[in-house]
């Protein structure tokens, strides 16, 4: 019944996410200087993009709720900066907003892989996770058994956002199985809302973080979740190379925010 009810408002839910990232996306910035802390602190508004979902920031009834939403929530009140949140929908999308400046920063759980460590500068870790297979049960696809194996994806398809760390993991286990994966990288959805497509039966594998494919797994009957696809990984926030002292600050931010026990409050109504 839970699953019928999410995916009955799977609609409803792809048209609120598009209306809030259209009103929320970051405007086009002219400025091609330099933009560290000194600006940030100057102008009095620290600007960040995030993702609409479950992690990120998402319309609950009234509120407005999302584990980076409270995150970034609290950075506001330790920095005493007047906070901006933008909304995209993928992490490509988000690092094109970052090198536009567009944002300062982008708050959003980012495995911190060698090719995108050399572009970008990225917090002390936000939290630890790792990339896991949203599949649909065999009770939920005709008695099809699920894969354990991650060599039994050969010749499969699966879907993940355009610009997702999962890429390098699934491009890597390609050439470890020596056989064809097929990868589709979306423009338009997030790994969440894959995950509802996959318990739709629109697209039959998809890749999500393990904490959020978890959340999702208790309010959608019939995925599992329970397929490595990567290794737990430090997952963080970024900015650009040309900002170290913004980085600092953050990290102290971040830090208060885990001495004062903020983080951990956050951290368990969400995880």
């Amino acid at each position: 019944m839970k699953s019928r009810k999410w995916i009955a408002l799977y609609g409803v839910l792809l048209f609120l996410a598009v209306a809030v990232m259209a009103l929320l996306r970051p405007a086009a910035k002219e400025d091609t200087g330099v933009r560290d802390y000194a600006a940030i602190s100057e102008e009095g508004i620290l600007r960040l993009v995030t993702e609409y979902g479950l992690s990120g920031y998402y319309v609950s009834g009234d509120t407005i709720e999302g584990f980076q939403y409270e995150l970034i929530r609290a950075i506001a009140r330790v920095s005493g900066l007047e906070v901006h949140t933008a909304l995209e929908t993928t992490l490509a999308e988000s690092f094109r907003a970052l090198d536009s400046r567009a944002c300062d920063v982008i708050a959003r759980n980012i495995p911190v892989t060698s090719d995108i460590r050399d572009g970008y500068l990225f917090t002390d870790p936000v939290v630890m996770d790792k990339q896991v297979l949203i599949q649909r049960t065999a009770e939920a696809n005709g008695g099809v058994e699920v894969i354990r194996n991650q060599l039994d994806l050969a010749g499969k398809t699966i879907h993940i956002p355009l610009g997702s760390p999962a890429l390098t993991r699934l491009q890597n286990l390609e050439h470890e199985m020596g056989d064809t994966l097929y990868i589709v990288e979306d423009e338009a959805y997030s790994s969440e809302q894959l995950a509802i497509m996959v318990a739709a039966g629109d697209i039959d594998y998809a890749v999500c973080g393990r904490r959020t494919a978890l959340v999702l797994q208790s309010r959608l009957d019939g995925i599992d979740v329970d397929t490595d696809i990567g290794f737990i990984q430090l997952q963080a926030w970024a900015v650009r190379k040309e900002s170290p002292i913004l980085l600092d600050s953050l990290n102290s931010w971040l830090r208060q925010i885990r001495e004062n026990g903020w983080y951990d409050a956050i951290y368990r109504r969400y995880y």
